[in-house]
């Protein structure tokens, strides 16, 4: 029997709805998340299958939104909120960084701050640059968050499902561009732990870091680079804090090379935390220096033949390969 296919944006909806199922703690808030399903269909049906006492829609304020949310856990709620956008969660801030965030710390690990807060993230579909910005780096740079960005729908599914379960604040970023790709997704309950890397693609030659939306283009970089023997191996970090450095660095020390990939800027991008990582637990392994692929620093143009030109692709990553073997 074929494997189910289902799109990312199908596997977000039913790690919800089976959350929501499982623990009638859990519910569901956000702008235009009930009744439109939200911005990018994502949470489509929940509505009518909870009701709008545990799905519901929110005033146009991602302040109020996290603030509620944060209110909702330190009374033993989980909330699962979404925030349209990652290029908003500047309006809410404050909220995130410097009170959900430090609650559990201030109360000596009481109550748990079982806050899932989702957002898009990243361009490529022509929205310009206050709709396409990329900000992992901000959200690992602070303690007490749990940091996710998938980039499959089977990952997309099991990460959601144990973010929800988990008892600690969870920055959860759906690359904008992902929503309508499909994959396999077992119909059966599943998690993925937090915490631990996946190797996309296994080789010899060098090691390919990479996630969110880019991996599916450094995918095919790896194939192009394969039809002219070389073998690079993939890895998908998938939740950047807690990163899972050892399997990086395990495969470093295999292959001796190493080549970063990430849509954001490349300037402080989180490619240089795990550049630095690598260099302080392999760098007797390398044999080159390690590459960064990014975004140059500037803004994502709204044209998308210049946005093509600005967002990294699987020509940029083979030059970048190439360079160093």
């Amino acid at each position: 029997m074929a494997e189910r296919q289902i799109a990312f944006r199908e596997a977000i909806a039913e790690a919800i709805k089976e959350e929501m199922t499982r623990d009638e703690k859990t519910f569901a808030m956000g702008e235009d998340m009930a009744v439109i399903g939200g911005a990018f269909g994502a949470t489509k049906g929940l509505l009518e299958e909870f009701g709008e006492e545990r799905v519901m829609d929110t005033p146009i304020s991602e302040t109020a939104i996290v603030g509620f949310a944060l209110g909702a856990a330190i009374a033993g709620m989980r909330p699962i909120v979404e925030i349209m956008r990652c290029d908003w969660m500047t309006i809410c801030m404050d909220e995130i960084v410097n009170q959900t965030a430090k609650m559990r710390y201030f109360t000596g690990g009481r109550p748990q701050i079982a806050v899932v807060i989702r957002t898009a993230t990243e361009g490529g579909i022509g929205l310009g640059a206050q709709h396409s910005q990329s900000f992992e780096a901000w959200f690992t740079h602070v303690p007490g968050l749990k940091v996710v960005m998938p980039s499959t729908p089977y990952d997309a599914k099991g990460l959601l499902k144990a973010a929800i379960r988990d008892h600690n604040p969870v920055i959860f970023m759906e690359p904008q561009i992902l929503y309508g790709a499909s994959g396999p997704v077992p119909a059966e309950d599943y998690v993925v732990p937090l915490g631990k890397a996946d190797v996309k693609r296994e080789g010899k030659d060098i090691t390919i870091v990479a996630w969110g939306g880019i991996t599916p283009r450094v995918m095919n970089a790896a194939q192009t680079l394969a039809d002219e023997g070389i073998d690079a191996e993939v890895i998908d970090p998938r939740t950047l804090r807690p990163l899972d450095i050892e399997t990086i660095v395990a495969s470093v020390k295999k292959t001796s090379k190493a080549v970063i990939a990430h849509e954001a800027n490349k300037t402080s991008g989180f490619g240089a935390e795990v550049a630095a990582q690598i260099q302080e637990l392999a760098f007797d392994y390398l044999d080159a220096p390690i590459q960064r692929v990014g975004a140059p620093d500037v803004l994502v143009p709204i044209n998308r033949n210049l946005e093509r030109i600005v967002l990294p692709g699987p020509e940029r990553v083979i030059e970048a390969v190439k360079a160093i073997l």
